[in-house]
């Protein structure tokens, strides 16, 4: 048969240069066959031994940190650090209260003063009813620092609620103009104190994490000061004699001022200069943590160091780089936000609103300084570069 034929057929043997150069030796290739599967075999368990621990490692590392992450995340919507410093704040604060409350005192109830007082239409007396209490803020603002130095805050705070207390019962009891002047002036004298001593306690006693938080309390309470005595206002259009209970009012947060600050802490800067330093740990404890007691003593004493070794500088060096930029721009903002005219608006808006024919301006007055406290709040959206451009 032809296949038999065919299967029968001798093959050729391969020619010698083929097999050396393509096909090796049945011995060499057993034992290359053998030697490489064997040693591959072997170094790729090892391999697997040694990857194994290091890959559950880094696995429960992951996990680790992924559950941390995660608790971060959950502790972050109920962190309470703030809790502790803020009753201390919230009472620093009431100073800023009475503040915003002596703005808006007059806007209601002037043109009842003026009649009961004996200077109706005279806008320049009026003006000076109005705003003598910010020339008494002038004086008391620059005493503010070394009562602050000599007395600490707590002391500072309680000695000054004697003229915010004396002056409003004596504007509430007046009986002319000068009684009336004295009283304010008086009122100024502890507003201009305060406001220069709450944002140095509220720095100095609230956690660095927590400051611009808290912080943002003494505007807050210049806001609602200013809406509550518009809104006690309304009824001074009906009632010539309001304007008295009014001013007795003003003299509440005076009382818890003074009552509070006896509850209150001291400034732990200020203990640590005066050299009282386990009173001024035992409040970083109590407010910051106690780890956060040997890194806030040892920024306290720094601070106090650098200040002792200025006591030679002056203040022309304001005028002077770098200095005067920094002062020029802190100061133009103040100035410029004065002449905006926000002051007047709160002031004599009930005059402004019923001289333009609306009948109620008291309660427009009340709708003015609701959008004052609104645009407070939108500093907390839109940051503070953002708002300053807006405002101007």
């Amino acid at each position: 048969m032809r296949v038999a034929t065919v299967l029968h057929h001798p093959v050729r043997p391969v020619p010698s240069y083929r097999s050396t150069l393509f096909t090796p030796s049945p011995a060499k290739m057993k034992t290359l066959r053998f030697s490489f599967s064997h040693r591959s075999t072997k170094f790729k368990v090892l391999a697997a031994k040694k990857q194994l621990p290091e890959l559950r490692s880094r696995k429960q590392k992951q996990d680790g940190e992924n559950l941390l992450s995660r608790d971060q995340k959950a502790e972050e919507g109920f962190d309470l650090g703030w809790l502790p410093a803020f009753p201390h704040v919230l009472i620093a604060s009431m100073s800023n209260f009475l503040f915003g409350y002596h703005i808006g005192v007059m806007n209601g109830p002037i043109v009842s003063i003026a009649k009961e007082l004996g200077f109706e239409g005279n806008p320049i007396l009026e003006g000076l009813v109005v705003s003598i209490f910010i020339a008494g803020a002038f004086v008391g603002s620059i005493s503010s620092g070394s009562l602050a130095d000599k007395l600490g805050c707590r002391r500072t705070f309680q000695i000054d609620t004697i003229p915010l207390i004396l002056g409003a019962i004596i504007s509430a009891q007046a009986h002319s103009l000068d009684e009336m002047l004295w009283g304010r002036f008086l009122v100024g004298l502890g507003i201009g104190v305060n406001t220069v001593l709450v944002p140095i306690y509220i720095s100095e006693v609230a956690p660095t994490k927590y400051r611009g938080s808290l912080g943002t309390l003494c505007q807050v309470g210049t806001c609602l000061g200013i809406i509550t005595s518009l809104f006690l206002g309304i009824p001074a259009e009906d009632d010539p004699h309001w304007w008295r209970t009014m001013l007795y009012i003003a003299s509440l947060p005076g009382f818890i001022l003074a009552l509070g600050m006896q509850f209150a802490v001291e400034s732990p800067r200020w203990l640590c200069k005066v050299g009282m330093l386990n009173d001024a740990k035992a409040v970083i404890g109590n407010l910051w943590g106690e780890s956060e007691i040997n890194k806030a003593i040892e920024e306290f004493q720094l601070v106090i160091k650098k200040d002792g070794s200025d006591l030679d500088s002056q203040w022309s060096e304001l005028l002077e780089e770098p200095h005067s930029r920094v002062a020029f721009i802190g100061g133009a903002l103040f100035l410029l936000q004065q002449f905006a005219g926000i002051n007047g608006v709160l002031y004599f808006s009930s005059l402004t609103f019923q001289d333009v024919g609306i009948t109620d301006g008291a309660l427009a007055s009340l709708l003015v300084g609701v959008t004052n406290f609104a645009g407070l709040r939108s500093e907390k959206y839109c940051g503070c570069t953002l708002c300053i451009v807006l405002n101007g």
